[in-house]
C-alpha cells in the first residue's frame, strides 16, 4: 500500500494517473531552522514526513512525503503571508532566474530535486492583477507555475513537475525500487537512487 503524506491537491493530480494511494497529512511544523539552506530544509522536511506519518502504520506501507520551495539567491521563499508579501515576493522574482528545489522522501530514501525558473520582467500593473487573483497565495514563491503564474515564466530548466510540486520521474522511480508497481516500464527500470541536482 502507498501513502501520500501531503494535503496537496497538486501532488495528488500528479500522482492519479500511475498509482493508486490513501491520503494522510503530515502535521508537523514545517519553519526552517536558523542558517538553514534552502535544499537542505526540503529534505529535512519531507523525512520528517514521511517519518511522522509511518509512524502509525504498518511496517509494509510505503509513505510518499515532499516539500517544495523556492530558492533566491540561496534564501528560503515559501508561501506568502497575504497579498502584500505575494507582491513583494514577485517584484524579487521579475526579470530573473529563481531555484525550485522539492525533497522527495519514499520509503527510507531522501532526495532532492532542483529546477532553474526564468521570469520575464512584471510589471506593477502585472503583478496587481495576478495577485488579485487570489492564486499566488497558496504556492511558494507566490505562483502557480502550471496555473496563471505561467504566463509569467520564460525558461525551465529542469523537471517542470518538480515546480509544480512533486518531480514525477525521479518519484516514480523512486516508488518502484520502494516495491510499488509503477506503468511506466522505462521509469521502472531506473537503478540507484535518484540524483541530488
Amino acid at each position: 500500500m502507498l501513502v501520500l503524506a501531503s494535503a496537496s491537491p497538486r501532488r495528488r493530480q500528479l500522482l492519479e494517473p500511475f498509482v493508486q494511494f490513501e491520503i494522510r497529512p503530515a502535521d508537523l511544523d514545517e519553519s526552517a531552522r536558523p542558517g538553514e539552506q534552502p535544499v537542505a530544509y526540503v529534505a529535512r522536511l519531507a523525512a520528517e514526513k514521511a517519518a511522522t506519518v509511518a509512524a502509525g502504520l504498518d511496517r509494509s506501507t510505503v509513505v510518499l512525503a515532499a516539500d517544495t520551495t523556492v530558492d533566491v539567491d540561496g534564501a528560503i521563499v515559501g508561501k506568502p503571508l497575504d497579498a502584500a508579501d505575494a507582491r513583494a515576493i514577485l517584484a524579487r522574482l521579475s526579470g530573473r532566474a529563481h531555484r525550485v528545489h522539492t525533497g522527495v522522501a519514499v520509503g527510507g530514501e531522501v532526495f532532492v530535486v532542483t529546477t532553474r525558473v526564468h521570469f520575464v520582467a512584471l510589471s506593477a500593473s502585472d503583478i496587481d492583477w495576478y495577485v488579485s487573483t487570489g492564486e499566488p497565495l497558496d504556492a511558494a514563491g507566490a505562483y502557480a507555475i502550471q496555473g496563471r503564474g505561467g504566463a509569467f515564466v520564460a525558461c525551465v530548466e529542469g523537471s517542470f513537475t518538480n515546480v509544480v510540486g512533486l518531480p514525477l520521474a525521479e518519484t516514480l522511480a523512486a516508488l518502484a525500487r520502494a516495491g510499488i508497481a509503477v506503468p511506466v516500464a522505462a521509469v521502472a527500470e531506473r537503478t540507484g537512487p535518484a540524483p541530488t541536482r
